[in-house]
């Protein structure tokens, strides 16, 4: 299967590994080091010769970065990770750091003195860290030191990068040829004044070439570098062997290059060529500067024109998550069926996942590790069951699942929270209102030039309103047969970019009670012009298309706590979930779907 159970943490390998890091510090006259979570591209998925944090401090999660300076190992997690980061590192060695709510800038200032120096890879932080970095730090005295990665240095039975093949991605599927793209981008760049953009992030040149590969486990982007011209020629750059057969599938318009070519075929452009400060690498700028080549720093010019759907790629989202939920259902029936005998575990859950997944004979890969927390691992935002940490799924607790799949039409991301026996009251009543929270944003009408950050309280109201909250965004973009964390669209505070037809969204409000329980519900959500209403100003309108369609548990749903307006909507997510899942079902799942999506007034048909 796709998905392995070993632990990987290694907290007791922290403190002789921050030791030797030390060593190094002091050899190269350095009183602190940056080690972030971060590949050169900016991924939060990495190779395993990439997991730097992980092999430093034993810390798995998907985002964060360590600050070592000669006393203290700061590992700066926001809260996603902070139960994690406890548990997969070393207490006396690694000191969680909560963030963004501590500056790293605060924090380097208050461990070191004036003169000073912080050494950081320049390949793993990008323009804007680096620039805010210097200028927060410059005034305190602190000085930046660009080095090489001292960490690649002790890691002696470090992995080599992968290389595996790049495909073809399908033009009927992606809906725009890559000459289209290619060309229409370099209009754009043109327009700017811009000769050429350096393109760093692989999902988004997987995007542009209508090209697809396997460098990342779940992410089926290949780890390449590119450059796009304003003419509309570009250069793939790529580890040799990966591209074999790919020059007269991509055209004469395209070269393939080595990637370790990539900087100096970079500044052998005219200028001025277009870095994105939010996520290209600042050895590049290093590079250009070098070479007299002029910088104009601007968004990559790939993010929202591949955010924004084709019609053939929602067409797709819309084919795949039928299959998808085809697969959740008869997995929703199973468990149910299993689950109250007390003889499931949390590994067994997701075996069982992955196997009707499977069982589509379309699954690709799973779009990333299921989470499937039960009881207090509920409440560990991205909890990832190991053989060390497998529990038993008991009656009496809930079970968070977040899971999803890669499809060549696209990929899935789906959260369900079901109750195990009979669930409490408190559950009943968290659960609820993190549902009325998820309603909120799919019944949502919002003006064009609406943010996420403008949607964002939706979800948390009825929340706020016992005083509880959680602390992750609302909803990520989502890729097509791409990356499942997709921007630059977003649902939550930090998102500025404004909503636009065809960009796919996941709806995921949730509650945490450490130690207890944790809820989350999730379904994938596209951006489509509204219709009019009567009465209404002439104003353009855009609203949410669902596009998941598999049951919530009624078993936690306490109607009195919804208006009239949520019955009816939970009421109609589940006639139409019949309508579009039950032709897929046979015998007791199709039987089993039928009663789980009885209408709210109905008795509750499920053990």
């Amino acid at each position: 299967m796709f998905q392995t159970f070993e632990t990987t943490a290694s907290p007791d390998q922290g403190p002789p590994r921050i030791a030797a890091l030390r060593g190094l510090m002091a050899e190269e006259g350095l009183d602190a080091v940056l080690i972030p979570r971060a590949d050169a591209h900016q991924g939060e998925y990495v190779a395993p010769c990439d997991a730097r944090l992980k092999w430093l401090t034993g810390f798995t999660g998907s985002a964060g970065f360590c600050a070592v300076t000669g006393t203290e190992a700061g590992l700066f997690v926001d809260g996603r990770y902070r139960v994690q980061a406890r548990s997969e590192t070393d207490s006396g060695t690694v000191t969680p750091v909560p963030w963004p709510e501590t500056k790293l800038a605060d924090w380097l200032s208050e461990r070191l003195p004036s003169g000073a120096v912080l050494g950081f890879d320049p390949w793993l932080h990008t323009l804007r860290e680096v620039a805010a970095l210097r200028k927060d730090l410059g005034p305190r005295g602190i000085t930046l030191r660009a080095i090489a990665n001292p960490v690649d240095r002790l890691w002696q039975d470090r992995p080599a990068p992968p290389a595996e093949p790049i495909a073809v991605y399908p033009d009927d599927m992606a809906g725009e040829t890559s000459a289209s793209k290619r060309n229409r981008l370099g209009e754009t760049l043109a327009k700017a004044g811009h000769a050429a953009a350096a393109l760093t992030q692989p999902d988004g040149i997987a995007w542009l070439l209508n090209i697809r590969g396997s460098d990342i486990p779940r992410n089926p982007v290949p780890l390449c570098f590119a450059i796009l011209r304003a003419d509309g020629t570009a250069t793939l750059h790529c580890t040799e062997g990966q591209a074999e057969g790919l020059t007269a599938r991509l055209g004469p318009d395209v070269a393939i290059r080595p990637k370790s070519a990539f900087l100096d075929d970079l500044a052998a452009e005219e200028g001025p060529v277009r870095l994105a400060p939010a996520t290209a690498p600042q050895a590049l700028a290093d590079r250009l500067a070098e070479a007299g080549i002029a910088i104009a720093e601007d968004e990559d010019p790939c993010a929202l024109p591949r955010a924004c759907k084709t019609p053939a790629e929602i067409a797709g989202a819309r084919a795949a998550q039928l299959r998808d939920g085809a697969a959740m259902a008869r997995f929703l029936h199973w468990l149910d069926e299993t689950a109250p005998g007390g003889a499931l575990t949390e590994i067994d859950v997701v075996r069982a996942l992955e196997g009707f997944r499977r069982d589509t004979n379309a699954l690709r890969d799973i779009s990333f590790d299921t989470i499937a927390g039960a009881g207090e691992h509920g409440a560990i935002v991205h909890y990832r069951v190991t053989e060390a940490t497998n529990r038993a799924v008991r009656a009496g607790e809930l079970l968070l699942v977040d899971s999803g799949g890669q499809y060549m039409d696209g990929t899935t991301d789906i959260t369900r929270t079901i109750a195990i026996g009979p669930p409490g009251e408190e559950e009943r009543t968290c659960y609820t209102l993190v549902l009325k929270g998820m309603i909120a944003i799919s019944r949502a009408r919002f003006p064009k030039g609406v943010a996420g950050r403008d949607l964002d309280a939706l979800a948390r109201v009825a929340l706020w309103m016992r005083g509880r909250d959680y602390d992750h965004g609302t909803g990520h973009g989502v890729g097509a047969y791409l990356s499942v964390h997709e921007g630059p669209q977003g649902l939550s505070r930090r998102s500025v970019v404004p909503l636009e037809p065809g960009m796919i969204l996941s709806n995921e409000p949730g509650y945490y009670r450490e130690g207890a329980f944790g809820i989350r519900i999730e379904n994938l959500i596209a951006v489509r012009e509204a219709a009019p209403l009567p009465g209404g100003d002439l104003r353009e309108m855009l609203e949410f298309e669902t596009l998941t369609w598999v049951p919530f548990d009624r078993r936690l749903i306490d109607t009195a706590l919804l208006s009239d307006e949520e019955r009816g909507w939970i009421d109609r997510y589940h006639a139409d979930t019949v309508a579009h899942i039950a032709p897929r079902l046979d015998g007791g799942a199709r039987d089993w779907l039928t009663a789980a999506c009885a209408p709210l007034g109905a008795a509750a048909a499920r053990g």
